[in-house]
């Protein structure tokens, strides 16, 4: 059989033998908008605990709208127009308008990414659009701390606005359970020592802290604890079909909205599997997603729940863009330097995460379930020895060689990589 995995800007094919007894796992068929732009403007004229965008904006003279960076496929140019256009009809002047990058920690997007990444050419003729900084201590408003003890500082663009309008994809995350809502504020546009915080050692090893899972988990909790320090958002969330088509969207008050775009996609992510597999195929969801290898490991926690232990995890990823950031990179020398209980050693008594790092301790959560094995045709070969996984020339190879190691010829195939979360449940 052949099946299509995303890979990049497309899918690569992988051929398996007939004789093998291969799982595909995907999302149950999901609805797709017949008329995208229809839903949005329907969205924002039926708010979840919120009045219509267009009476939120009235009297105000500034507005500020967050947006997602390049890692997600936002379908930003069907949401900002008319979300622009609501504010401009309100009376908002265009130079009270700003469209900021949520960039969190991650480099800026410019030039034609940017341009991509707005999806209309409009409005960047219309409005500022800019990019949050992290990095930047001058940029960001001190409002305190959460009850948990994060130093909540955010960017000035956003707490200074008369009207803040979060923008986002909600799919499985798996630190924060979900993307989108409260997520796009922070870590979107915190201060490096808010993230740093809430993304210690010990809240990502908190069991909670996986995809799904909102209930407990404690990133959710101080993200949640972070936004009600900023003070009133709105939010437009957007769920996409495996090939990114709009499927749901909704606005509203940013929590309310969130969790019923949460309600919707958790019935088609989270896909129940009746067994475990020695062997599991993977992807790292495509483009943008699978840039580089940074996010590639999303595509290695997602399956976990269905991967007998010690079994094969074989992910394909492009890393177009090679490792990630300066820092990630040290992490992972550190890593190879330390091993594993080293690392994790290291890292355990810091109050403050190093930039990146925490990606290096959730790759640990998929090498010390299995054995991970990574096709790319995006990194050197210093990158490969930087990952901590194993290289393989093809998939179908990798595919057939853990068959014959493990004996068993059952195989799990997940095509969109962590934008679906496999679980067991026996029977």
């Amino acid at each position: 059989m052949e099946v299509e995995l995303s890979y990049g800007r497309g899918t690569i094919p992988v051929r398996l033998p007939d004789d093998l007894d291969v799982t595909v796992v995907r999302k149950p068929a999901m609805p797709a908008c017949e008329d995208p732009a229809g839903a949005v403007a329907g969205a924002l004229a039926a708010p979840v605990e919120a009045r219509p965008l267009v009476e939120e904006a009235r009297g105000k003279r500034s507005a500020c709208i967050l947006i997602c960076d390049i890692t997600r496929p936002v379908p930003n140019g069907l949401i900002l127009p008319p979300v622009i256009r609501s504010l401009l009809d309100a009376g908002v002047p265009a130079d009270g308008i700003r469209v900021l990058v949520a960039t969190g920690l991650h480099r800026p997007a410019q030039g034609a990414e940017l341009e991509e990444l707005v999806g209309d050419p409009w409005v960047l003729r219309t409005v500022r659009v800019e990019n949050h900084d992290a990095r930047d201590d001058a940029a960001h408003v001190d409002l305190g701390a959460t009850p948990g003890g994060t130093p909540v500082k955010i960017d000035r663009r956003l707490v200074d606005a008369e009207l803040r309008i979060a923008t986002g994809l909600v799919e499985p995350h798996f630190m924060a359970g979900y993307s989108g809502g409260r997520k796009v504020i922070a870590p979107g546009v915190a201060h490096r020592e808010t993230i740093t915080t809430f993304h210690s050692a010990r809240m990502m090893a908190h069991p909670a802290a996986e995809n799904c899972v909102l209930a407990d988990n404690p990133l959710h909790r101080e993200q949640l604890a972070i936004a009600r320090m900023v003070g009133r958002v709105l939010a437009v969330n957007a769920v996409i079909d495996e090939r990114r088509a709009l499927s749901h969207v909704c606005y509203g008050e940013l929590v309310a909205s969130h969790l019923q775009a949460v309600a919707f996609v958790e019935r088609y992510a989270v896909v129940p599997v009746r067994r475990r597999f020695r062997t599991v195929l993977t992807s790292a969801a495509g483009y943008p997603l699978d840039k580089t290898y940074y996010q590639t490991v999303k595509g290695m926690v997602a399956p976990l729940d269905i991967l007998e232990p010690g079994g094969n995890l074989i992910v394909v990823s492009e890393c177009s863009e090679g490792m990630g950031s300066p820092e990630y990179v040290e992490a992972q020398r550190r890593l190879g330097a330390l091993g594993p209980d080293g690392f994790l050693r290291d890292i355990s008594a810091k109050p403050f995460a190093d930039v990146d790092e925490w990606q290096t301790q959730m790759q640990l959560k998929a090498t010390r379930a299995g054995r991970v094995h990574l096709f790319t045709r995006g990194l050197t070969e210093g990158d490969r020895a930087l990952t901590g996984v194993h290289p393989v020339a093809s998939p179908e190879a990798a595919v057939l060689e853990s068959v014959r190691e493990t004996g068993d010829r059952r195989v799990a195939v997940v095509p969109e990589g962590p934008y679906v979360v496999p679980v067991f449940r026996a029977g």
